[in-house]
């Protein structure tokens, strides 16, 4: 029987037989948007962390999944990434990707009629849940891949200033061998958001989220079951 999990390296595979999208430029937005066939009114922006850029086949793969069910999604990058390709973002610059961010769900929020989501993988996750808690009518739901919660072998310096402050419901999906933070330390910090969440374990799976198995099918319906009436 297909229990429909899969390795990441075959998601990656099947990404180009089953995933088609268009570029999208406007100004300060740079990134593929994916139109689906049967579009319902709801929209996701996803973008990357600080090694990549919206060509990550993680975002591609997931951004496929989300038009298969009918969600209209932008992959963007930050704009760190649009002014230098190879350059990691700086703190100084956060500010300016979360401002990019928020012009991504504007362009979003012309394309459909219905609710927009917002996440990322990695530092780009980070950026769009602390915009939430900026905006919190920016968003209806975040998507975080590999959230960052605090540096490899610094468990003390946690990420989650905001979480208090994040009044949407949030899906995060980490690996359980990630060093930025096992699914335990995901649990106690998710603790701290006073909206709706839930935590996806990928057995197996570090901070990239390769060498593990799982349902992208999964993720799709655990992000539309966090925002149903």
């Amino acid at each position: 029987m297909d229990t429909g999990l899969r390795r990441y390296d075959e998601i990656i595979e099947a990404r180009d037989e089953t995933v088609t999208a268009i570029a999208f430029e406007r100004p300060g937005i740079h990134g593929f948007l994916h139109r689906p066939e049967t579009a319902n009114r709801d929209g996701l922006v996803l973008t990357h962390g600080a090694g990549g850029d919206c060509r990550m086949p993680l975002l591609t793969a997931a951004a496929g999944a989300f038009a298969a069910a009918g969600v209209t999604v932008l992959r963007c990058d930050l704009p760190f990434r649009q002014r230098r390709p190879k350059v990691p973002p700086s703190p100084a610059g956060a500010a300016a990707d979360r401002a990019g961010l928020q012009q991504a769900v504007a362009a979003m929020r012309q394309l459909v009629p219905g609710r927009v989501f917002l996440g990322g993988q990695s530092y780009g996750g980070r950026q769009a849940s602390m915009l939430a808690a900026e905006e919190p009518d920016l968003a209806a739901a975040l998507l975080l891949f590999s959230y960052p919660l605090h540096p490899p072998g610094k468990p003390e310096r946690l990420r989650t200033e905001h979480f208090p402050r994040l009044k949407v419901p949030a899906l995060f999906v980490s690996g359980t061998s990630d060093p930025f933070g096992t699914p335990d330390e995901l649990r106690g910090a998710i603790a701290l958001i006073p909206a709706p969440t839930r935590l996806i374990a990928i057995e197996g799976a570090g901070h990239d989220l390769k060498r593990g198995r799982f349902d992208l099918g999964e993720v799709v319906f655990a992000l539309l079951a966090l925002v149903s009436p």
